[in-house]
């Protein structure tokens, strides 16, 4: 039969966390946040490639007023996650690592 320790290790209890590998709401939300950034960050950089591209010159106030939107988007999320630059790259540098290990 298995001893106490043994079955707390590794079992979920309260909340559907593993015990031993706690990182906290607070993080992970935090993490998921600075992701999502990330995304909004990319999509502005699509946004103003194909601003700079003649192939979507027809379309150019359409991709302008996106990339207004989108900046806009970006500083609201910025201010209301409280969420700084520095943040963001080394969320960036920490998945790069990661990806690496595995």
């Amino acid at each position: 039969m298995k001893d106490f320790k043994e079955h707390m290790k590794g079992e979920k209890h309260r909340g559907g966390h593993k015990r031993g590998h706690h990182h906290g709401a607070k993080t992970f939300r935090r993490g998921r946040a600075l992701d999502f950034l990330e995304r909004l960050h990319i999509k502005r950089t699509t946004l103003k490639q194909q601003l700079d591209s003649p192939e979507y010159a027809e379309i150019k106030q359409v991709i302008l007023g996106e990339l207004k939107a989108i900046e806009l988007v970006i500083d609201e999320f910025t201010r209301h996650f409280e969420l700084h630059e520095t943040e963001e790259r080394e969320l960036s540098r920490e998945k790069i690592e990661k990806e690496e290990k595995e």
